[in-house]
């Protein structure tokens, strides 16, 4: 009786099922063996080792595909960009006879893989042919296994290594690390490219570059004349084949139509102040980046009288090894349309003004720098109201030293949220990337930039400057609408800091200079860092049109976001320290293992619908209407 009660139990709880899953939305993609997936990328420079992958952000789980010209194994994972040590790697191949193997190992020190005690890769698909072997599996984001690395918004190092056989152990010939930003919410597959489309060039044209380490070239140029309103939607870096590992950064800078333009191409930032002018940004690339197309309901408006006409090219060179007789005539390719979208954006730039008033300690392990930028006079200085800004898109930037980037937003002095960041920055990689969700920024908000370095190779000071060497602490919004504010910066009182450190300072200068006589050690640079911190932050406001304001306050403290729960194992035994007790979530169907009762209502299942019990439940349920 007992049991044919449970049987009965079963039965409904399935019918239940069947009823949700046939009348509610589908909450989210499961990729199985076939399914497309959108991006990809070459994860070796000989082409060998091709990676294609998707994700369900509301499942948080991802698939990938490695595909590697081998008839031997294929591993890929997540590793640290620093140490391969404690990396994940899945691991699989198909034996000679046929059979395959399939395993979630992880790296115990540069050469021995070691099986994880939790399962936590799924495999979907694993197939030779007389070239490629493939491996298609998922794992979530977050599993409850500390060998296995999270899947975060951050640059992601992942690592791919192969063999020429199946016995998987690694070969430093046949392992590869390539950073990647994983969690690119849009595919330019899934954006608008009107018909009309028209390109033009905005490029420097033949210029010599200096044989010097740092150059930053710049040349005004027109915007495209057009008789009415359009709207830039996409824009791509032109960078010369034989220039590219010189070219460090190029941005256009909008200028007011009230400006006097110099002629020519000179340095930015030299003797001729007339160079520098044109301070809003409106597009930028950097190492790493390549082309961007904005949301379809946004664009760049030329083509009225309130859009600039001319624009600051600014390209800086790296040219380290001080090579002799080369001509660069890279530059920036623009997409515009008259097909109008509904929104004119902007570009904020927020960070750590960047002058030496910014210094990083040598032999420094971590040091944080703070830029704050207070909004109170955007309305003031902008000289109309100020909408929300809606921030879509992100670029984040420093130089060598940089490690991590974030962007935090306050209201009424409590922390609403962290707006962007990378805690894996690299330098490498420096990419426009889209916002999950849009945010919303208010008159009155605060912006603090945090930017954590590190200098353990550097023996003398760091300082805030254009060279590649110094270093800078940025992050560019998107957003829109647009409005007449281009930057917003910070930075701290240096004559407090100067005397927190116990040097003399009477002024800015004398402060910058004091830091050049402290002996750093561990203790000073905590010190230093936790003065720049508590010092008074001047803030630094400036327009379209060359206004400048300047306000002052104090850097708030930050809360850490907490981290979600993590995905309970799929399967295998779960060692003791792979467990957390607090803070997990049961895998999805797809991804867990299953227990003794419910493989029996799995069974019932089998054998209800083998009798007809799904025409059986939609006629129950007509006769209920």
């Amino acid at each position: 009786m007992l049991q044919t009660q449970g049987a009965m139990a079963c039965a409904v709880f399935l019918g239940l099922l069947l009823l949700m899953a046939l009348a509610a939305p589908s909450q989210g993609k499961r990729l199985g063996p076939t399914a497309r997936l959108r991006y990809s990328r070459f994860l070796d420079p000989s082409n060998v080792i091709f990676l294609r992958w998707d994700f369900d952000l509301e499942a948080e789980v991802i698939t990938f595909e490695l595909q590697v010209r081998t008839p031997g194994w294929v591993g890929l994972g997540i590793t640290n960009r620093y140490t391969s040590v404690g990396s994940d790697l899945v691991v699989g191949g198909v034996l000679p006879d046929g059979n395959v193997y399939f395993s979630d190992q992880h790296l115990v020190d540069e050469d021995t893989l070691e099986e994880d005690g939790s399962q936590d890769a799924e495999l979907l698909e694993l197939t030779e042919d007389a070239v490629y072997t493939t491996m298609r599996f998922s794992r979530p984001f977050r599993s409850c296994d500390p060998h296995d690395q999270d899947i975060t918004s951050d640059t992601m190092s992942v690592q791919a290594a192969y063999g020429l056989d199946d016995t998987p152990r690694l070969d430093r010939e046949r392992t590869f690390v390539k950073s990647i930003f994983l969690l690119q919410v849009i595919h330019p597959d899934d954006l608008d490219v009107p018909e009309d489309t028209v390109i033009h060039d905005l490029e420097i044209t033949d210029f010599l570059i200096p044989e010097d380490d740092t150059t930053y070239a710049c040349t005004f140029l027109p915007l495209p004349i057009v008789s009415k309103k359009h709207h830039i939607y996409k824009f791509e870096p032109k960078v010369v084949t034989r220039n590219e590992t010189m070219v460090h950064h190029i941005i256009l800078y909008a200028c007011g139509n009230a400006s006097v333009l110099p002629t020519g191409i000179s340095d930015c930032y030299g003797a001729d102040p007339a160079f520098s002018l044109c301070s809003q940004i409106i597009v930028g690339w950097a190492v790493g980046g390549t082309s961007y197309q904005f949301p379809d309901d946004v664009g760049i408006s030329i083509g009225t009288p309130l859009d600039p006409q001319w624009i600051r090219l600014e390209i800086h060179y790296s040219n380290f090894h001080n090579l002799p007789g080369l001509y660069d005539s890279s530059g920036i390719r623009v997409y515009y349309t008259a097909r109008l979208r509904k929104y004119d954006m902007g570009v904020l730039q927020l960070g750590f003004f960047t002058f030496p008033i910014h210094f990083i300690p040598p032999g420094a392990e971590s040091f944080r720098s703070y830029g704050l930028c207070k909004t109170e006079k955007f309305e003031e200085m902008n000289g109309t109201p100020v909408p929300d800004l809606q921030v879509y898109g992100y670029l984040l930037h420093t130089h060598l030293a940089g490690r991590a980037l974030q962007a935090v937003q306050y209201r009424n002095g409590t922390q609403l949220r962290t707006i962007c960041k990378d805690d894996s920055y690299d330098f490498n990689l420096q990419e426009t990337r889209d916002l999950p969700h849009r945010v919303a920024i208010k008159p009155g908000d605060e912006l603090l930039i945090e930017c954590h370095y590190q200098t353990l190779d550097r023996d003398s000071l760091t300082f805030g400057g254009p060279s590649t060497m110094n270093e800078m602490c940025l992050i560019f919004l998107f957003y829109y609408p647009r409005n007449n504010i281009s930057s917003c910066m910070g930075y701290p009182d240096i004559i407090y800091v100067a005397r927190e450190l116990g040097e003399e300072a009477s002024d800015s200068m004398e402060g910058m200079m004091a830091m050049n006589n402290v002996e750093w050690t561990p203790e000073s640079i905590k010190k230093a860092e936790k003065a720049c911190k508590e010092a008074q932050q001047m803030v630094i406001i400036k327009t379209i049109d060359e206004t400048v304001e300047n306000t002052t306050g104090w850097i708030p403290e930050i809360i850490p976001s907490p981290r979600g729960p993590c995905l309970e194992s799929s399967g295998g035994k779960v060692e003791p320290q792979d467990k957390t007790p607090a803070g997990s979530r049961a895998a999805p169907a797809a991804l867990s293992g299953s227990g003794t009762a419910t493989l029996r209502c799995l069974s019932l299942a089998a054998l209800l619908f083998g009798q007809g019990a799904l025409s059986w439940l939609l006629a129950t349920l007509q006769a209920g209407v």
